[in-house]
């Protein structure tokens, strides 16, 4: 994941400070990417007729790059949607939750309410600091990782979307514990998304 290995840096300045205050207990709280064909193994050989036939194999190769979607939920009272494709478990603490969102509402959207009522996080503007986790098993609700100036780590969508416009976005939290496989994630007013841990490398 690209945008996990892009904030590497980040993450090793603020650890220390970012995770202390960010799990909460909750009180009454309660795909498959495919292999890869392997391209040093395929050979033509060298017959009489001389016809390759590695074509095929191309164009299969590209017919099965699929999405995996982890969860998809729409609302939040303008037709947004918010795929998550991945939630990593990083070997430093970290939990990385990525995917896109699409706006519906048929006409420009800034989501400036999706950075969350913090105070700490009032300067995120439109992004993905009001984002959350709750392990409905261990009763503990995540918050996402900020640095010591209070900015999140996560996705911030300058000049907002337009009209069908889709976007990627990250969300970085403290890794619940290895025996907690699923998560609720949550943002604003859209619907909660059960989402399956898997682990980095």
């Amino acid at each position: 994941m690209s945008m996990r290995h892009a904030m590497k840096a980040r993450r090793a300045l603020t650890a220390v400070a970012i995770t202390t205050g960010l799990v909460f207990t909750v009180a009454g709280c309660g795909g498959d990417e495919g292999d890869k064909p392997n391209a040093g193994s395929s050979s033509t050989p060298a017959d009489s007729g001389g016809k390759g036939k590695e074509k095929p194999r191309d164009e299969e190769s590209q017919g099965q790059v699929e999405e995996t979607v982890l969860a998809e939920v729409t609302g939040g009272g303008n037709n947004t949607t918010l795929i998550v494709n991945s939630a990593v478990r990083d070997e430093g603490g970290f939990l990385t939750v990525s995917g896109r969102m699409k706006n519906g509402s048929g006409k420009f959207w800034n989501p400036t309410s999706w950075r969350g009522n913090e105070k700490e996080l009032s300067g995120n503007a439109a992004s993905m600091a009001g984002a959350s986790l709750v392990d409905q098993v261990g009763k503990k609700k995540y918050l996402i990782l900020r640095d010591t100036d209070g900015r999140c780590l996560c996705t911030q969508f300058s000049g907002g979307f337009k009209e069908n416009e889709e976007k990627t976005w990250y969300a970085q939290f403290p890794a619940p514990p290895a025996e907690t496989v699923k998560v609720d994630f949550q943002i604003a007013d859209m619907p909660v998304a059960t989402i399956e841990i898997s682990d980095g490398e």
